[in-house]
């Protein structure tokens, strides 16, 4: 029978923002911008997505370990990069900003998520981990959504409520708070804080162990313990994603007023 479902060779080299390394089925996945912390960018931002689900097709990968280049998870954004003027560009982006988080959600095997430095760019991809650590110098905070003047819409409106509360969690995306990796961990975002130089190696002695289990046992271990972060996304995801829509044409309407008066 002829494989359908994609090889590790097949997009072992695919994306220019994700590295990939895979040793006895532990599947590394580094982002980075030429080999350095991740710029967020349009670019980034549809790669990691796609790159997403070819990890979710290829039933060879055991466990998947995230993590980030140099000393920063995603420290930068690169607003010019994004087309957000017209609905038409909208509808794109609210088609990839679901494909981004549905397709992290669809891997099949436990995703274990190694935040490497200050994450300020949706900080909620790493939180979504099954099991996340963090370096020491870690730090969390949503900046370019409301801080910025935009509906905090990709998923965080989600994830920071779910893992914080409802009221930490407001008030985390609606005062462009920072929290460090104490205070991550003090919340439950986070279950292990580390020194830098053994945040990688405690994520594959994770990884080795969830490997050693059989097949079944890693597959609908990882369906069960998301299945409640689905039910919210296929509640609230694309509603999130509309209403930052719209803010954000306001919020340029509004701009383009002040500029011509």
């Amino acid at each position: 029978m002829t494989r359908i479902a994609p090889q590790f060779s097949d997009y072992q080299d695919k994306y220019a923002n994700v590295a990939f390394e895979r040793n006895d089925g532990i599947l590394e996945m580094t982002l980075h911008t030429e080999g350095k912390p991740l710029v967020w960018s349009a670019t980034s931002h549809d790669e990691i997505a796609y790159a997403f689900g070819d990890v979710a097709n290829d039933p060879d990968n055991k466990v998947v370990i995230v993590t980030g280049a140099g000393d920063a998870w995603c420290p930068e954004i690169d607003f010019s990069s994004f087309n957000l003027a017209t609905a038409a560009a909208w509808a794109e982006i609210i088609y990839e900003g679901q494909r981004l988080i549905n397709n992290m959600l669809a891997i099949q095997v436990p995703v274990i998520t190694a935040v490497n430095g200050p994450v300020l760019n949706h900080p909620e991809l790493p939180v979504l981990g099954d099991i996340v650590l963090a370096s020491e110098n870690a730090t969390f905070s949503d900046s370019p959504h409301f801080a910025s003047g935009i509906v905090p819409g990709d998923g965080a409106h989600i994830v920071w409520t779910h893992l914080l509360g409802p009221n930490r969690g407001r008030y985390f995306l609606l005062t462009g708070q920072t929290l460090d990796a104490q205070q991550a961990l003090d919340y439950g975002v986070v279950s292990e804080v580390l020194p830098a130089d053994q945040l990688l190696p405690r994520a594959r002695e994770h990884a080795a162990n969830i490997a050693a289990k059989t097949p079944i046992a890693r597959r609908y271990a990882r369906a069960v313990v998301t299945r409640e972060w689905k039910r919210l996304m296929e509640a609230n995801l694309g509603f999130g994603l509309a209403h930052e829509a719209l803010g954000v044409l306001d919020l340029m309407d509004v701009m383009k007023a002040q500029a011509e008066s």
